[in-house]
């Protein structure tokens, strides 16, 4: 019998199709255990809380730190109302805005430089080489209509 007609020793192939369904599998199969391990969280969490709850120490510390965050906050506030502060906390905002927006589209036109180009790098303006990557999740759909 010559080597290739040995079944044994013949690569496997898997044609796309079976592909995305093993990959569905494993999908599906991530999503369940991700949904396990998200209520045995919440459980042990849950029973946490209540030893932490139930303890006269943690709650008279809690008590303090709260008042302390109170005060705090309080501090901040009056410091804001000062015209030179009152000016950064708004700019630190809209600064922040604008990245945030920057950051977005930045997205959007890799995605669209990566699908027109196939190529997954581009070089700065300062000479660095950097690597475009995604960062995919999973949405349920009905959270999406219920914002």
């Amino acid at each position: 019998m010559a080597q290739d007609e040995n079944p044994q020793e013949q690569p496997v192939t898997q044609t796309s199709s079976e592909i995305l369904v093993n990959m569905e599998g494993l999908i599906k199969g991530h999503i369940t255990a991700i949904d396990k391990i998200s209520e045995e969280l919440r459980k042990h969490k849950e029973m946490l809380d209540d030893i932490f709850a139930n303890d006269p120490t943690y709650q008279e510390h809690d008590k303090i730190a709260k008042e302390a965050v109170k005060v705090k906050q309080g501090t901040k506030a009056q410091i804001l109302r000062q015209p030179q502060a009152g000016e950064l906390d708004k700019k630190v905002k809209e600064l922040k805005a604008d990245l945030k927006e920057n950051r977005s589209s930045l997205s959007d036109y890799l995605q669209e430089y990566a699908r027109l180009s196939g190529v997954n790098e581009i070089e700065g303006d300062d000479g660095e080489v950097r690597e475009i990557v995604y960062d995919a999740r999973l949405i349920k759909k009905s959270s999406i209509f219920a914002k």
